[in-house]
């Protein structure tokens, strides 16, 4: 009897969450064709058009760097191609309006935008996506939070497509369960949250900025470190299955989201099925999307499409090769995975092996220029000049913190070496930056810039690669004391390949094929 009665409850529990669930997101459909009615007429277009709302996720749509270049010429591009969509972008930018952000937009990048047919739905939690708000377990934080603001998001308009065009995959299940799997979704990946190069570092205790000295350090902690990034893993696999495509924007990140879409792990598949961890399986599994695409083409095979990120070569590919400055150039958002640190060890060596380019006509001097997005990232620069100090290189070294486009141009004209020392770099646009400029590339010898971007070409080197501070050194030295022809050879053999492989032109008929069929 006990039993029959707690069965019976339990019914009952489970019919009332569906009620429940089902109200909610009704009236969440209601409210999202309101606003949608409400959007277009704000924004004058005519109801007779019935625009598709094309949704892009990007909580720092604002913040100038790689990914933004990413969105805004997918923007841009869309609104050229389907001149009759509205496009969404969910933003945390709450301190802008839409004018300053497409004048930032022109500013940076040279894009122009119509503002007639691009809103923006402005995110109040945005704070659940930054690192400081997870001192600890940040990755699991930040896809919780990640959630959360989807469900911000989504609560204000609901859009026809949505493409998560900044790596939060968790977002997916959100906008599954929101829609009850009727639109379909689409991801650009830049870097997947966790790779299993992350789950090496953490068996290897091999200290780096996702792997702290103190955990590293311990046996106990680096072995429940494992089975954290095992259970971030498989559900990272879940919710990457759940979009309807993903590009990918390079080998490198290819190569590890086809890895991941096909993850398998025994033990944690047992643990979801015969524990309570089963409801988490359930959630992460519901409401596939049965959306198909306006033209079927193209194999079934879930895989990840390779669509380089943009570069605006045309005006950097015009700057003249000779009479370049001994100026080290690093473009980077000041993020702890850039490891502008390594840049200042780097910068040390070269001058303590070579104390002849501290003065004179063969002085040499760094200039690190990057995007600060918040008050983390300002400490961070602060700490970088910390460390500049320490090891006396200051006078060498200039810190210029969120230029402008024009003054970005302005050190890619006239600066001699490129330098980039983040680990596994997803892509490095900015690598491509330094290239298309003429610019002699160092980078590190991992990711993009080793398997896409500083490649041979026609058997001949484009640049440099290293993986330590004495070796980054070493080829820093080699491009500041090249011969004028050897020096100007490698520079056009460089810029001929960024060119070619990397233009704009590229990424918009890859971004076109990738996501063909799924929007009119």
């Amino acid at each position: 009897m006990a039993f029959t009665i707690a069965l019976l409850c339990l019914l009952l529990t489970g019919l009332l969450a569906i009620i429940i669930f089902t109200a909610y997101t009704n009236k969440l459909a209601r409210h999202s064709a309101q606003a949608r009615h409400a959007i277009i007429k704000n924004l004058g277009i005519s109801t007779a058009l019935n625009p598709q709302f094309i949704g892009f996720f990007h909580p720092y749509c604002n913040a100038g760097g790689g990914g933004e270049r990413v969105l805004w010429t997918a923007i841009a591009a869309t609104q050229r191609a389907h001149p009759t969509c509205v496009s969404l972008v969910y933003t945390g930018d709450v301190d802008v309006t839409k004018q300053q952000i497409i004048a930032q937009v022109e500013a940076r990048f040279d894009i122009s935008l119509d503002p007639k047919y691009l809103h923006f739905v402005f995110l109040k939690k945005r704070r659940l996506v930054e690192d400081a708000t997870w001192p600890r377990f940040t990755l699991l934080g930040q896809s919780l939070g990640s959630m959360i603001l989807a469900w911000e998001a989504l609560a204000q308009v609901i859009p026809d497509l949505y493409i998560d065009s900044m790596g939060y995959a968790f977002t997916f299940h959100v906008v599954a369960w929101i829609t009850k799997g009727s639109i379909p979704m689409g991801a650009y990946v830049h870097y997947p949250t966790i790779s299993s190069d992350m789950l090496a570092r953490v068996k290897a205790r091999k200290v780096g900025h996702t792997n702290r000295g103190d955990v590293a350090g311990s046996l106990v902690l680096s072995r429940g470190k494992i089975w954290y990034y095992r259970f971030l893993m498989y559900h990272y696999s879940l919710a990457l299955s759940r979009p309807s495509f993903i590009m990918a924007n390079s080998s490198w990140t290819k190569n590890h989201v086809d890895a991941i879409l096909s993850h398998s792990d025994p033990i944690m598949n047992a643990m979801h099925f015969f524990s309570p961890l089963f409801a988490l399986r359930v959630f992460a599994t519901m409401f596939k999307s049965s959306q198909k695409p306006y033209t079927v083409s193209g194999s079934k095979k879930r895989d990840a499409k390779i669509v380089y990120p943009p570069c605006d070569t045309r005006e950097m590919s015009q700057f003249p090769l000779d009479k370049r400055e001994r100026i080290i150039l690093s473009i980077a958002q000041f993020r702890p995975e850039k490891d502008h640190p390594a840049q200042l060890r780097a910068f040390a060596q070269l001058l303590a092996d070579h104390p002849t380019y501290t003065s004179g006509s063969s002085s040499a001097k760094l200039f690190l220029l990057g995007g600060a997005r918040n008050a983390d990232d300002h400490a961070r620069v602060q700490s970088l000049r910390d460390l500049a100090e320490e090891l006396k290189i200051t006078p060498h070294v200039q810190f210029i913190v969120n230029a402008s486009y024009p003054e970005m141009l302005g050190w890619l004209a006239v600066a001699s070496i490129g330098l980039s020392t983040m680990v596994d770099e997803h892509f490095g646009i900015n690598v491509v930056e330094f290239m298309a400029a003429g610019v002699i590339p160092v980078t590190h010898a991992s990711g993009g810039p080793l398997h896409d971007i500083v490649v041979p070409l026609d058997g001949e080197a484009t640049g440099f690669h290293a993986r330590d501070p004495q070796s980054f050194a070493n080829a820093m030295h080699t491009v500041l004391s090249m011969d004028k022809s050897e020096e100007q050879a490698m520079r056009i053999r460089a810029r001929t390949w960024a060119v070619r492989a990397f233009a704009e032109e590229r990424f918009v008929e890859g971004w076109e094929a990738a996501w063909k069929g799924w929007v009119q």
